[in-house]
This record gives C-alpha cells, structure tokens and sequence, in this order.
C-alpha cells in the first residue's frame, strides 16, 4: 500500500515547491508528462511519487503524475532527496544546467 503521509507534512512541502520552487515545478513536468506545459502547481504526493496541476498552451488543464526516481518512500525527510532528484533529472532531460542544492 502507498504511503500516505500527514497533511501537515503535505501542505508545508505544496507551500514551499510552489512558493520557492515554481520553475521547478514546470520544468519537473516539461521533463516527464507534459512538454508544452505552460504552467504547473504541485497538489499532492504520497510514497508513490508527486502531482502537478498543469495548463497546455491551448488552456486545456490536466494532471501530470510523476513517481519518485528512487521508488516509494515513507519518510518526510526522503520527500526532499526525491523532488531533488526529480529536478536533476528534468535538468538532464532538457538540457538545462541545474542549480547547486543547498
């Protein structure tokens, strides 16, 4: 069964990506479900992997599911090392130099 993990947990880790972390959020999908996307919001995650709320060019939404790269995880510390990943790995797809991670 996928992990669920504290909506505490999953409405700091929505603040921040979406706050802090907006173009990785649209890079994560251009990389790994919609390359036209011109927007994305994180909405969720569980143990199995992430989902972002994302809008095409046309202004048709859809939802773009994406697992974690390492596979599922149940602690809120692996939530961080996988969305990093995640990013690195869109990076690598698109030919885009990723920034230092702190």
């Amino acid at each position: 069964m996928t992990h669920l993990f504290d909506e505490s947990v999953v409405s700091a880790v929505l603040r921040h990506m979406n706050t802090d972390h907006a173009g990785d959020n649209l890079l994560i999908v251009r990389a790994f479900g919609r390359p036209d996307a011109v927007t994305a919001t994180m909405t969720g995650f569980d143990g199995a992997g992430g989902a972002w709320n994302v809008e095409g060019p046309d202004g048709i939404a859809a939802v773009v599911r994406v697992d974690w790269p390492t596979g599922p995880i149940s602690e809120r510390a692996e939530v961080r090392r996988e969305v990093v990943a995640l990013y690195d790995a869109a990076c690598a797809r698109l030919g885009v130099e990723p920034r230092p991670h702190e």
